[in-house]
């Protein structure tokens, strides 16, 4: 595979649902600090060498206008059914316009995200059929990718980082990429990832949100 060599997908749930275990922190303002999260992850991966796209894949308006802005394409979540559907719907469109590329499947809340990191780790996967990325607490996944001719077979959720691996995908076991590792659902992700580093789209607002929060919190 060549530089520029990759089409990433990135699901983006509607904005007034998605984030739930941010609500105590974010309140009314849990719909903007997704969306932050999102635009930042968009800008770090449009930013790497490797990637040649990214598609968004969403059914929020609001959501679709902002990532758009920023250089991504958008599809519809047509299938409606749920993250790993619309990471295939999103994975055939990919197929159908730009078949000797990769394709992976990136969490659309790595507001700590840099550009080298998507690009070593998608440089690192291009040596393997399928390949992955865990997060930071170790089940999850933050990263799935295939190259061209390999199946394309997502699973996330839940334990996700086992099923990858069970289903054959290798784990990219790199040091250096702890922006890529650190997707945020709690309020102490988003301490860890503040550690790191911000985007500009999050850091303003969550610095906001975490000086105002009650201790513990």
């Amino acid at each position: 595979m060549t530089d520029k060599a990759w089409s990433v997908l990135m699901p983006v749930k509607v904005l007034a649902e998605g984030k739930s275990r941010l609500a105590g922190l974010a309140g009314p303002r849990r719909a903007e600090l997704a969306l932050a999260f999102a635009s930042d992850t968009v800008t770090a991966v449009l930013g790497s060498d490797a990637v040649a796209r990214v598609i968004v894949i969403t059914d929020d308006q609001a959501a679709a206008v902002a990532l758009a802005a920023l250089g991504a394409l958008v599809v519809p979540d047509e299938p409606r059914a749920g993250l790993n559907e619309a990471l295939r719907h999103g994975a055939a469109y990919a197929a159908a316009r730009w078949p000797g590329e990769g394709t992976a499947a990136l969490s659309a809340d790595l507001p700590a995200l840099r550009p080298e990191q998507v690009g070593r780790a998608l440089r690192a996967a291009a040596a393997w059929p399928t390949a992955f990325v865990a997060d930071a607490a170790g089940d999850g996944t933050t990263l799935y990718a295939a190259v061209p001719g390999a199946a394309f077979r997502p699973e996330f959720g839940l334990a996700s980082r086992a099923r990858h691996a069970a289903g054959g995908a290798i784990e990219l076991g790199l040091d250096g990429i702890p922006g890529l590792r650190r997707d945020v659902d709690t309020p102490s992700d988003l301490r860890d990832a503040a550690a790191l580093g911000l985007g500009p789209h999050s850091a303003s607002l969550a610095a906001e949100l975490l000086r105002c929060a009650p201790r513990g919190r």
